[in-house]
């Protein structure tokens, strides 16, 4: 953070563990987790900090529901999203497998895909079957 000229303030520490701990939050579940602990930081602040990160690459968002946007640390392993719209069940699908599905139709499109960003809505076995 440092390095790209923005400094490490206790409340972008705060957002930045809420989603590391949160795995996949919204921006209203990362701020109800960093109000356990600090009631000084405001919504607003929440926002911007995840837009913050988000630009700097600390955090990655995709969008898992037709709502605000979720959040997950770019530390971990890049994925993919399934979700059932029926019961919103989430699968996380590693890029390799991702990849193996979508990198012959990329390259026939000579397309890149940003598999981070990659969510594929649909239902999921047992709301199929029901």
């Amino acid at each position: 953070m440092r390095d790209s000229g923005h400094r490490l303030t206790p409340q972008r520490e705060l957002v930045l563990a809420a989603v590391e701990k949160l795995r996949h939050a919204t921006p209203d579940q990362v701020y109800a987790e960093v109000r356990e602990h600090s009631e000084s930081i405001n919504l607003s602040t929440v926002y911007r900090t995840l837009e913050l990160l988000d630009e700097l690459g600390l955090i990655r968002h995709a969008h898992l529901s037709d709502r605000a946007p979720t959040y997950h640390s770019a530390t971990g392993h890049e994925h993919a999203h399934l979700i059932c719209r029926n019961c919103r069940t989430v699968v996380s699908v590693s890029r390799e497998r991702a990849a193996e599905a979508l990198d012959p139709l990329a390259r026939e499109h000579g397309f890149t895909p940003d598999y981070g960003h990659l969510t594929v809505f649909g239902l999921c076995s047992k709301c199929r079957e029901a």
